[in-house]
C-alpha cells in the first residue's frame, strides 16, 4: 500500500460531520437514514437482505425524506454452496427447539439473499438510482462492477477487518475503507469466513490502516458516544461509523424483544455465533447464541442458507411470546445505547465529539 495524504473524506462523500450510521440490514430504515443525513452525517440503508425492487423502493423513500447524501450497503459474499447432509443434520438438531413452540423446521433450506457479486438486477438499480454512496460488506464485487459504479459518479466504501483485505480494497479503486474491529455488532465483514481471523480491535486496526493506506479510514466497532468518535479521529480515522448506538432509536425496525434486550442488563454480554445466519456475527447473548454455540452443535450450513432456519425458529418462538431466538445484533459497548430519536442522538454525539476534541486540544497545550 502506498503512503500519501488521503483526500478529505467528508468532501468526497458530501457530509458535514464525521459520523456515519452503519447500514444494519433488517434494522435501518429510510426514516433512520434520512434523520442522520439531515443532521449532517451519512445515513445508510442496508439492502443486503432485499431484492432489487425492495431496494429501489427504500432508496426512493429515503430520497423523499432527505436531499443529502446517504449510503446504500450491499453484501458481496461468495454465493452459498448447498450441502444437503449438513443442512439435514442442522434441521434435525433444531427440530426439538421448534417443537417447544408447536412448530417444525423447514423441510429444506434456501439461499434467501442473493450476493451483490452476482446480482445484476441490484447493480442496475444502483446505476439507475445513483445514491451518492455505495458500500460493500463481506468482500468486493468484480472489478468491472466497481468501475461501472464509479463511472456513475458514486462514491464507494468497503469494509476491511485486516490489512490484507485493505490491500484488496485499495487495489479495487474504492474511495475509503471502513475498519471494522472485533468489537462491532452484527456480521464480521471478513472476505473469507474459512480463513484465520486476526480479530483486530477497532483502534489497532484503525492505526494499522492509517499508517499503511493511502485511502481515508473510517473506524467502526464499539464506538457509542462522542468521546469514542473523538478517540477514533485522534488515531487518524477521518470519520467513525456507529451501528449499535443507533439501534435503540425509534426509527429502527427492531421488534420489542430486541429493544428490551438492548436496553436491559442483557446488553452487557455479547457473543459471536455463526449459528443464527451461517456467518460469524456478534449478538446479545440469548437462547439462540447459547444453542448455536453448544458443544454438541453440528456444523452450520452456509450463509445465508442457515439464516432460513434461524428466521423460521425466531418466528415460531416469537409467535409464542419468546424473543430470545432473534438476531439481536449488538457491539461490545451495547450497554451504552440510548433510546432517543436519531436526530436528537446525532446532535448529542456531535456535541460530545466536539467537547472531547476541544478538551484534548486544551490538554495538549
Amino acid at each position: 500500500m502506498s503512503h500519501g495524504s488521503p483526500p478529505p473524506l467528508l468532501q468526497t462523500i458530501g457530509i458535514r460531520v464525521p459520523i456515519l450510521q452503519a447500514p444494519m440490514a433488517g434494522v435501518s430504515t429510510p426514516a433512520l437514514a434520512a434523520a442522520v443525513s439531515n443532521a449532517g452525517g451519512l445515513g445508510a440503508l442496508g439492502v443486503g437482505a432485499m431484492n432489487a425492487q425492495a431496494a429501489r423502493r427504500a432508496i426512493r423513500e429515503t430520497r423523499a425524506l432527505t436531499s443529502n447524501p446517504f449510503n446504500v450497503n450491499v453484501f458481496c459474499h461468495a454465493p452459498a454452496k448447498a450441502n444437503l447432509s449438513v443442512e439435514r443434520a442442522w434441521l434435525d438438531w433444531l427440530a426439538p427447539e421448534f417443537e417447544k413452540f408447536g412448530a417444525v423446521p423447514p423441510q429444506s433450506l434456501s439461499e434467501i439473499y442473493t450476493s451483490f457479486a452476482v446480482d445484476r438486477e441490484m447493480k442496475q438499480v444502483l446505476l439507475e438510482e445513483r445514491p451518492h454512496v455505495v458500500s460493500f460488506h463481506f468482500g468486493l464485487p468484480p472489478d468491472d462492477v466497481v468501475a461501472e459504479l464509479k463511472r456513475a459518479g458514486i462514491s464507494i466504501l468497503a469494509t476491511a477487518t485486516n490489512c490484507d483485505e485493505a490491500v484488496q480494497i485499495e487495489a479495487a479503486g474504492v474511495d475509503a475503507i471502513v475498519a471494522q474491529g472485533i468489537e462491532a455488532g452484527g456480521h464480521r465483514g471478513v472476505f473469507d469466513p474459512e480463513a484465520a481471523d486476526d480479530r483486530l480491535g477497532t483502534f489497532a486496526l484503525t492505526r494499522l490502516l492509517v499508517r499503511n493506506c493511502s485511502l481515508p479510514v473510517i473506524a467502526a466497532g464499539g464506538i457509542m458516544d462522542g468521546d469514542g468518535i473523538a478517540a477514533a479521529l485522534a488515531l487518524g480515522a477521518q470519520a467513525a461509523q456507529l451501528g449499535t448506538a443507533f439501534v435503540a432509536c425509534p426509527e429502527t425496525s427492531i421488534d420489542e424483544g430486541y429493544r428490551r434486550a438492548l436496553l436491559s442488563d442483557a446488553a452487557r454480554r455479547t457473543a459471536f455465533t455463526a449459528g443464527i445466519s451461517g456467518r460469524i456475527a456478534r449478538s446479545i447473548e440469548n437462547r439462540f447464541t447459547a444453542l448455536a454455540n453448544a458443544p454438541d452443535a453440528p456444523a452450520t450450513p452456509d450463509y445465508p442458507r442457515a439464516y432460513d432456519a434461524g428466521k423460521a425458529l425466531h418466528a415460531a418462538a416469537k409467535a409464542r411470546g419468546e424473543f430470545g431466538y432473534g438476531a439481536q445484533w449488538a457491539g461490545q459497548a451495547a450497554a451504552l445505547a440510548r433510546a432517543v430519536p436519531a436526530a436528537e442522538l446525532f446532535a448529542e454525539l456531535e456535541r460530545e465529539m466536539r467537547t472531547s476534541i476541544r478538551q484534548l486540544c486544551e490538554r495538549g497545550g
